[in-house]
């Protein structure tokens, strides 16, 4: 017995802030790339490549909590550039590396258990739960999609954003009127900012309407974060079937929280789509959302996003 953790090794070598490249890593582990490749994948159950990024990218959040700035985060993480860093960061975590938030998971879907610990360690979870990957994609095609139409909505002028396009429109009874591009926008935020008080136990958000866009990104990008991170937490506990009783309603009312993420998605969509319509009828040009050409431009932008 030679006392060698073979699996250890390979590990290190993928780790290694060196070793940028499946090449490198596997030069380093003293194997081919595609005997790395497999052994790592069938022990791990992730790919060398897929692992070091993802372990990269929690180090840079904790980096990020202790004042790392943006572009000194990108560099350690091995990003060549800050933009594909950023992109890399949001489609992760839900929001990007500048408005990093302390309540957001910590520690991102892994199948093995294996997690950056501070300050150059690693973790290893007994037992790991990943969400369903089809939740997982609807919850971050729901926010990249939103993070989408917000940044478009931000380029366009006052009048087209608050001109009432679909006078007498109302989605929900209790949301009042979404005649307008900026108004259908803030429900879907605002959506999201209620429920969160109310799983979480906080006072109710401001309810009046955003003053610009520019609030509203912001205040969508907190939220995303924590609504990845509450969705994400309710999936690893089994905790599809608990009952919330929301005190914020008059008289209280009980509800699954199952059916509180089917309803968030279902009329997030539907804004969605609204809001499309409605920029349409202004000439503005728009996409069409579709969670098929938002996964195929992922994996376009990260390969090994797979």
């Amino acid at each position: 017995m030679t006392g060698r953790d073979r699996l250890r090794e390979l590990l290190d070598a993928v780790l290694d802030e060196d070793n940028r490249s499946l090449d490198e890593m596997a030069q380093d582990a003293y194997a081919s790339p595609f005997h790395l490749s497999r052994t790592l994948s069938r022990a791990a159950g992730e790919a060398p490549v897929a692992m070091r990024r993802r372990v990269m990218l929690e180090r840079a959040a904790w980096r990020l909590r202790g004042g790392t700035s943006v572009t000194d985060a990108a560099w350690e993480a091995g990003y060549e550039s800050v933009e594909g860093f950023s992109r890399a960061f949001t489609r992760a975590f839900g929001h990007p590396p500048s408005r990093a938030v302390d309540d957001a998971e910590p520690w991102l879907p892994a199948p093995n258990g294996i997690h950056f610990h501070p300050p150059t360690s690693l973790w290893v979870r007994s037992t790991e739960h990943a969400m369903n990957p089809l939740t997982e994609q609807l919850v971050r095609h729901d926010l990249d999609d939103t993070r989408h139409l917000l940044e478009l909505a931000e380029g366009l002028d006052d009048d087209v954003l608050r001109r009432p396009l679909a006078p007498g429109l109302t989605v929900l009874a209790w949301d009042g009127p979404e005649e307008s591009v900026l108004a259908v926008l803030d429900r879907s935020v605002r959506t999201l900012e209620v429920w969160l008080a109310s799983i979480q136990g906080l006072d109710l958000p401001d309810q009046r309407e955003a003053a610009d866009v520019a609030e509203l990104l912001e205040r969508h990008e907190s939220a995303a974060a924590r609504w990845l991170a509450t969705v994400r937490d309710l999936d690893r506990r089994g905790a599809w079937d608990d009952r919330l009783v929301d005190a914020l309603c008059d008289p209280p009312e009980s509800f699954v929280l199952s059916s509180v993420v089917a309803h968030v998605l279902t009329y997030s969509a539907h804004r969605r789509q609204l809001v499309r319509h409605l920029l349409r009828g202004a000439g503005v040009e728009v996409d069409h959302g579709d969670p098929i050409e938002w996964l195929r431009a992922r994996r376009t932008q990260d390969p090994e996003d797979r």
